[in-house]
């Protein structure tokens, strides 16, 4: 038992020493599952999946760093009545910038918050009675804010949690740092 916790110990030691705080250069990667959407259909929802990329651009006064990048998330609903069907599929694609505080004294820890300029594609089609509809109505810009955090076991790899607006309101998954 003394044995496992020394070498589990260590581990963290040696986890703890190779992460570095984010910072201008830094690129990361979340790619992540949602819970919950603002999104409306009807029937069973698809899960929620979305990339999202930041690139550390700007170190500024105080601890923090500004970045800029990418998102990409998908979601849809599909319902199903005896002689019909509906389906609504949502992709969303958009620019984001965030603040990266970096003041605490863990490295391993990002604290984010940011906001995204979106286009929301939407599709809905239709099936029932003979008659098929097909339509892309709802489509638009968007904006919206965001707050995460990630927490990097490595000098590679950690987890996310993001709350905002997106395909979904809570997203969760993997983030790599290159």
């Amino acid at each position: 038992m003394k044995k496992a916790i020394l070498i589990l110990m260590a581990v963290t030691m040696v986890t703890l020493a190779n992460a570095q705080p984010f910072q201008k250069g830094t690129t990361m990667v979340n790619a992540g599952v949602g819970l919950g959407t603002a999104l409306g259909g009807l029937g069973k929802a698809r899960p929620a999946i979305s990339v999202s990329l930041d690139h550390g651009f700007w170190e500024i006064g105080g601890p923090g760093v500004i970045s800029l990048g990418g998102y990409i998330g998908n979601t849809g609903y599909k319902y199903t009545d005896p002689g019909y069907t509906a389906k609504w599929n949502y992709i969303i694609v958009g620019a984001r910038g965030a603040y990266h505080y970096n003041g605490f004294e863990l490295p391993e820890l990002d604290v984010y918050g940011g906001a995204m300029l979106g286009y929301n594609i939407v599709s809905y089609s239709a099936d029932g009675g003979g008659t098929e509809l097909s339509n892309s109505y709802g489509s638009g810009l968007g904006f919206s804010g965001f707050l995460g955090g990630r927490w990097l076991f490595n000098s590679n790899l950690g987890a996310y949690a993001e709350l905002g607006y997106g395909v979904s309101v809570l997203s969760a998954g993997l983030t790599f740092k290159f």
